[in-house]
């Protein structure tokens, strides 16, 4: 899926069907982009993230800490990642992770 298609995506109720389980997490985590952390969104996005422990997985992990504001967290994520800590915007950083996922994806 091209990024403007799984961006559009992102109005709808519920995320496409049949998308790899990270790629579902990076949905939900780009649903609580707007609306905040600790949302049923931002609990989506963290509750599909539990048992997924790839760096990509890690990194989305740290990417939903930094938008609850819990950066010790997030710094913990990081290094499992073997990423240093972003320090871009939120929204700069998931378009970033959705760039890398969804190439990878498509490959």
């Amino acid at each position: 899926m091209k990024i403007d298609a799984f961006r559009l995506s992102l109005s709808r109720e519920a995320p496409p069907p049949s998308l790899d389980p990270l790629v579902e997490a990076l949905w939900w985590a780009g649903k609580a982009l707007g609306t905040g952390a600790k949302t049923s969104e931002w609990n989506r996005a963290h509750d599909g993230l539990q048992n997924i422990e790839t760096p990509a997985g890690c990194w989305m992990h740290a990417h939903l800490h930094r938008q609850e504001g819990d950066l010790a967290n997030a710094r913990y994520w990081y290094k499992r990642a073997e990423r240093e800590p972003s320090d871009v915007p939120l929204e700069a950083e998931w378009q970033e992770i959705a760039g890398v996922l969804l190439q990878r994806d498509a490959d």
